[in-house]
This record gives structure tokens, C-alpha cells and sequence, in this order.
């Protein structure tokens, strides 16, 4: 039986290569995680750790995907010249997410996982608040929430149960814009679910207990761009857009990973890759693959789960007294 810990990964699309790599030292040295959780990128990387793949099988999956395959057009994306435009204005996103969906679904079809109840706990603890070992963050646009699902599909009249994992993952990774949104019943209406990262890119809280004495780690992955932490250039419209899909992606879960990084947290480098950068090279998976495994090894040379106890109580102690009465 190996070591027992909770995984949370953050989005960051093409990128997520890079969480493999940190996966693959993680279970080298002994670790198996019981649950996992994850937004975009990431949630696709635990869904499929979730269904039983191994490291070395994650890698091959990623060193074998077509990226570009991603980019599924529908007929309005196909229009000379006004296609794009047309398909944002009308299925307000450019690409339809079919053929990812389908993918996700045939990979964990082969581990024998198709809906939530495939991913049931066996042995569930009896201060445990998830039935199920994943847990995938998206965004519900249309009444501004943040949706930890399975458990809030109960809120749309669905039962966790028999909601499909890959249907759950492509709420999660629909880039605003870039993806047609999902939909979701509420309320005589629809609600649209997009990308999980405009609320919580890195649901590093998730697992965490109370009371505070955890008896088992969280390790969160967190994907770090050579650029992050410094001021974004706004010159016009467009960069003015881009910094505030930033700031919504970043924001919400800074001051959390503020307090928590340094003891749980593990920065990966991403090398400059972009989020969407579909066209990326066999050699630039092969270098975050090795950026990932070369920064959980220096994660581990000197993580201590008593110091990581120790910590966390003071920080969510702290916390809790900046907490308005």
C-alpha cells in the first residue's frame, strides 16, 4: 500500500504535460492518491488518474495527442472571412469541444469508467464530503457560481450518478470564447458553463478538513509562467481584455496560495507555453514533461508532513480570524 495523499491540479491547456511529469515523481516515490481534483487541464489529468492510469500510460497519451484535433469547427466556423465572428455571436464560442469530449470519453471507457458512479469511494469515511475520488471544477456564467462537480449537479435536477466524467471535464475546460460554453436545465431556462479557471484555476482548498488536523497530505500542482507575478502591458481594447480573463483566471485563489504555497504547493515551470498553443512541438512536451519532474523532486527533497501540519493549522487558524463576524 503505497502513501496516501490528496492531488489538486491546476488549468493551463496544453500545458498540462507538465502535471505528468510531477505525477510521474510523485508516484516513484510512493504516493497514491485517494481523491484528486482539478480545473480544465487539470481536471482532465485527474479524471484520468481518477479511472486508474498510470504515470508512464498518462505520457504516452499526451506524447500521442493531436492538439489541432481540438479545434473542432462546426459549419457557421467554415463562412470565408466572417466564420469565427459568426460562431461566437451565435454558439457564443469559435470551436465545439465534441471531439475532446468524445477522446476523454474512449480513454476512460478502456479503465471501465463512463459516468460518476464508476468513481464512487468504496470505503468512504465517515467525515468524508465526496462520494466520488474527482472532483472538477467549472464556472456557471449565467447565475455566477462556481460548481464543484459531481455534487452540484444535484442543483440542476441531475443525479451525480449518471452524469457522464467527460461531459463534467468539458464544462470545465470550455475557454471562454474559445469553446462553444456547455449547457446545463435551470430553471424553465439553461444555464451556460464555461472553463472553471475564471473562478478557481487551482482549487487547492478543496480537500481541506475540519477540524484542522488533516490525516492525509494535499499536494496541489500549480503550473508558474515566467511571467506571472509581473504587471500586465495594457495598450488598447484587446490587451485591456486580456489582462482582466487574467486577473479573473489568477485573482481568486492568489491569497490563498499566498498563505499555503509554500507547504503543499508545487511550482512547475511552463516555459513560456501558452494555454492554447496546440501546435507545440514533441520537443516542447518532452521539456515541461522534464520541468514537472524536476520540480516535484525538489518539492520532496525537503517536504515534512508534521511541518506541513503544523503550518497548515496556523494558516487556516489565521484565516479564520480575518474571517468578518
Amino acid at each position: 500500500m503505497g502513501k496516501e495523499a490528496y492531488a489538486v491540479f491546476e488549468g493551463g491547456g496544453v500545458k498540462g504535460t507538465a502535471l505528468v511529469g510531477a505525477i510521474a515523481k510523485t508516484f516513484e516515490l510512493g504516493y497514491t492518491f485517494s481523491y484528486v481534483a482539478g480545473t480544465s487541464a487539470g481536471a482532465i489529468v485527474a479524471s484520468l488518474i481518477a479511472a486508474g492510469y498510470k504515470a508512464a500510460e498518462l505520457k504516452n497519451i499526451l506524447d500521442g495527442v493531436d492538439y489541432l484535433k481540438f479545434m473542432d469547427e462546426g459549419p457557421e466556423d467554415k463562412i470565408p472571412l466572417v466564420g469565427k465572428v459568426v460562431s461566437i455571436i451565435s454558439q457564443k464560442g469559435i470551436y465545439e469541444g465534441d471531439y475532446f469530449e468524445s477522446w476523454l470519453r474512449d480513454l476512460l471507457a478502456r479503465k471501465n469508467v463512463k459516468t460518476f458512479r464508476d468513481l464512487r469511494v468504496k470505503n468512504l469515511r465517515k467525515d468524508a464530503r465526496y462520494p466520488y475520488s474527482l472532483q472538477v471544477i467549472a464556472s456557471d456564467v449565467s447565475r455566477g457560481k462556481l460548481l464543484v462537480l459531481p455534487g452540484d449537479f444535484r442543483d440542476y435536477g441531475l443525479n451525480p450518478d449518471d452524469v457522464e466524467v467527460a461531459r463534467a471535464v468539458r464544462m470545465s475546460m470550455s475557454i471562454p470564447y474559445f469553446y462553444e460554453p456547455a449547457t446545463l436545465p435551470y430553471a424553465g431556462g439553461k444555464s451556460f458553463i464555461v472553463d472553471g479557471g475564471i473562478l478557481s484555476n487551482f482549487p487547492v482548498w478543496i480537500y481541506d478538513e475540519d477540524p484542522m488536523y488533516p490525516e492525509v497530505p494535499t499536494f496541489g500542482y500549480k503550473l508558474v509562467d515566467p511571467d506571472e507575478g509581473r504587471p500586465h502591458k495594457i495598450d488598447g481594447p484587446v490587451s485591456l481584455f486580456g489582462a482582466l480573463f487574467a486577473t479573473m483566471m489568477e485573482a481568486h485563489d492568489a491569497r490563498y496560495i499566498e498563505d499555503a504555497d509554500f507547504m503543499r504547493a508545487i511550482p512547475i515551470p511552463t516555459l513560456g507555453v501558452q494555454t492554447t498553443d496546440f501546435n507545440i512541438s514533441s520537443e516542447k512536451k518532452g521539456a515541461l514533461y522534464s520541468a514537472g519532474y524536476e520540480a516535484a523532486e525538489k518539492f520532496f527533497a525537503s517536504w515534512n508532513f508534521e511541518t506541513y501540519k503544523r503550518k497548515l493549522v496556523n494558516v487556516m487558524l489565521r484565516n479564520r480570524r480575518n474571517l468578518p463576524v
